[in-house]
């Protein structure tokens, strides 16, 4: 049951007001850093360059303040575009550089709920939207074009077009004219591709249990369909010369695909964009594809001498293959045992640039090939970790400094932007490179945080952290993505506390191969995942540094789920944790109805099918518009715990999606995590 609501109350009331707390379980003197300082670095993404390359922009977020940045040749100087001031949770995204890189448009707002509603997780009374805006690279104040999303822009005139509730909108950058409605049509329209010259607009049409590639021409006023089938066609991609278009062709089924429809099969499809007359030009030989083709963004493009590029997993990892159209034969560029990720084409199509962990399975680096095949060459290495390959640029990190973009300038890598002054380079931790077992054997690969102060008896209060997606994998650095550089941040922020964090990659995450990601039994088949919560733990028990009687658990989403498992079936082992708006019932986070034959095995994959057995108090963290994980979970788990007589400690942030949209709800969650910890593992 509860105790002490009244103290508790107050605190949660200070804390999403967005104060600090000041941790009194050690003393101030002895803590190297505050938590706000370790998140203090502003984070880079959407790095993109301009046709030319000799330009550069991305978002800076700055402890909630989102900006665009610029840097152009020859001097590749920082300078803020927008001003954006407020920490109001309104994100920036898809940046995009107009064809002759006097203009970058971008999106300033999240995508809708479940509800229809716009993310407003500052409770502005005045509301939310998500809008496409433009700010020119000359300077002067950003416009907003119009309410909508994925913008495109023009490869030869100074127009983008952009979706607003499954229609597309066509608007002039260099004018006043008025966005106008392109068409009307059936079904959503999704993944726009203009043709090189302009005139023409590929599109996929999303319709239930099938989808069409379509084709609208801009002069013509007429839309066509390209080589229609019962299946479900995405990603067109135009040939350079725009006389092909290729796609890429999944199974039709009787609903939309879901999360757990990863691997399915796919083909590439090659179309002549006149005739609409299409041909399979390969299939991949077993059912890999899912997950490769929709990962990435684009997973389909023409590389030099009319081939084609695209990522497939059919031989074990994530792999780049170039597929001649003529001949039709594939050829792996990037053959081994290592994933790759984020490539682009160099302007004359002939190189290949891309982050993968070849030879350094826990970090990033850039890397070269040519798209005609080759030997693939590594662009940087060392202890960095280096992804987001746009041009002669890229975003670099590592253990101690977080994300920042970096331009490649002959052979001197050129930071774009200082560290601020209050952040805590030199005392954060190296984290060590550590492989464990699951409880059945399955090697798995984390990293070790270890505290600077040692305790007089010499064992530390450990913490397992779980991250989430499951899709995901942390790295010996700081994380290319936000959610994950915010609990980097944290698990540095433990240590420097006192405590022993073991970050650990476990079973259905990325970075290992396919067969460690479609691990046998996992999630809502079977929770083969628990395996490594326990393994995590008993590992960690087994250290001489670590007292076995104080071992906790914290994490996000999936994160969630893995710390409620570790709660609800090992509290003698696991005796506290923090659950950020984590799955509780697989049934109904995936509307498996009682009786169907897959729901027993989702309840019983889940912690609330194990909450007779939960014994160790929990703080549960969640935003109550979460559009990724329900709500409900969070609100089923309290009540159950509540009737239990389990201590609980619930945080609710009013109008917070999951990935946090204000920096002080994370800085919030986190000093509420920290106390927490210092509470009921107290170092010593």
């Amino acid at each position: 049951m509860d105790r002490k609501p009244g103290l508790r109350a107050a605190c949660v009331l200070a804390l999403a007001a967005g104060l600090a707390i000041t941790v009194s379980s050690r003393p101030a003197e002895t803590q190297p850093f505050t938590l706000e300082a370790v998140l203090s670095a502003p984070f880079p993404s959407d790095l993109v360059a301009s046709q030319l390359g000799d330009a550069f922009a991305w978002t800076f977020y700055d402890q909630g303040k989102r900006n665009i940045w610029f840097a152009q040749a020859p001097d590749f100087k920082a300078t803020p575009l927008t001003r954006f001031d407020q920490d109001d949770g309104q994100e920036i995204s898809s940046l995009a550089f107009s064809h002759n890189g006097s203009v970058i448009v971008f999106v300033r707002g999240q995508g809708m709920n479940r509800s229809g509603e716009y993310p407003n997780p500052s409770s502005n009374p005045a509301g939310a939207e998500q809008a496409v805006w433009a700010v020119k690279t000359s300077g002067g104040e950003p416009w907003r074009i119009g309410q909508g999303s994925s913008p495109v822009l023009s490869p030869v005139e100074e127009k983008v077009v952009y979706s607003l509730r499954g229609t597309l909108i066509m608007a002039s950058l260099d004018g006043p004219a008025a966005p106008q409605s392109l068409f009307k049509a059936r079904g959503a329209v999704v993944t726009p591709s203009l043709s090189p010259d302009g005139t023409r607009l590929a599109f996929a049409s999303s319709r239930d249990d099938h989808s069409f590639i379509g084709i609208y021409d801009l002069k013509g006023k007429s839309l066509s369909w390209v080589a229609p089938s019962v299946d479900r066609d995405y990603f067109p991609a135009w040939s350079p010369d725009g006389v092909r278009l290729a796609f890429i062709r999944f199974p039709g089924s009787k609903s939309e695909p879901s999360y757990w429809d990863e691997s399915s099969s796919f083909s590439i499809m090659v179309a002549d964009a006149t005739s609409g007359v299409a041909r399979e030009a390969w299939r991949s030989p077993n059912p890999t594809g899912g997950f490769a083709q929709t990962y990435f963004d684009p997973p389909l493009f023409w590389g030099a001498g009319g081939s084609l590029v695209f990522y497939s997993e059919h031989e074990g990892w994530m792999h780049l293959y170039a597929l001649d159209t003529v001949t039709e034969k594939v050829t792996c560029l990037t053959p081994g045992d290592f994933e790759v990720e984020g490539a682009n084409l160099t302007k004359d199509m002939k190189t290949l640039i891309f982050n993968s962990n070849q030879g350094d399975i826990d970090r990033r680096h850039i890397w070269r090939v040519a798209s005609a095949g080759g030997t693939a060459v590594a662009v940087t290495g060392g202890e960095g970790i280096e992804v987001a390959p746009s041009g002669a640029a890229f975003l670099q990190s590592d253990a101690r400094r977080p994300m920042h973009p970096v331009v490649r300038v002959g052979k001197e890598n050129r930071d774009l932007e200082p560290l601020p002054a209050g952040f805590p380079l030199d005392k954060m931790a190296v984290p060590e490179a550590v492989t464990l077992s699951g409880a059945d054997g399955l090697t798995l690969h984390g990293q070790l945080f270890k505290p600077a102060r040692k305790p007089a008896n010499g064992r530390s209060p450990a913490l397992v952290f779980f991250h989430g997606g499951s899709r995901r994998q942390m790295l010996l650095g700081w994380h290319p993505m936000y959610y994950y550089a915010n609990a980097y941040a944290m698990n540095q922020y433990l240590a420097s506390l006192g405590y022993v964090v073991l970050s650990v990659n476990y079973r259905s995450g990325i970075g290992y191969g396919m067969e460690f990601r479609e691990a046998l039994n996992y999630g809502p088949s079977g929770a083969s995942e628990y395996n490594d919560v326990q393994g995590a733990g008993l590992w960690l028990r087994a250290r001489a540094d670590v007292d076995p009687e104080r071992i906790g658990a914290w994490g996000g989403s999936y994160g969630g789920y893995l710390t409620a498992m570790a709660l609800a079936r090992a509290s003698d082992l696991y005796k506290a944790g923090v659950d950020f708006h984590g799955v509780h019932d697989w049934a109904l986070e995936i509307h498996i109805p009682p009786g169907e034959p897959d729901y027993k095995p989702a309840f019983e994959a889940s912690p609330m099918a194990w909450v007779k057995t939960w014994r160790s108090p929990v703080l549960l963290i969640a935003g109550d518009d979460d559009p990724d994980v329900q709500f409900n979970q969070t609100v089923m788990l309290a009540d159950a715990l509540r009737r239990q007589g389990v201590d609980r400690e619930v945080l609710i942030f009013p109008d917070e999606v999951h990935d946090f949209l204000l920096w002080r709800t994370w800085r919030a969650a986190y000093e509420a995590s920290a106390a927490f910890f210092l509470k009921r593992l107290p170092v010593q």
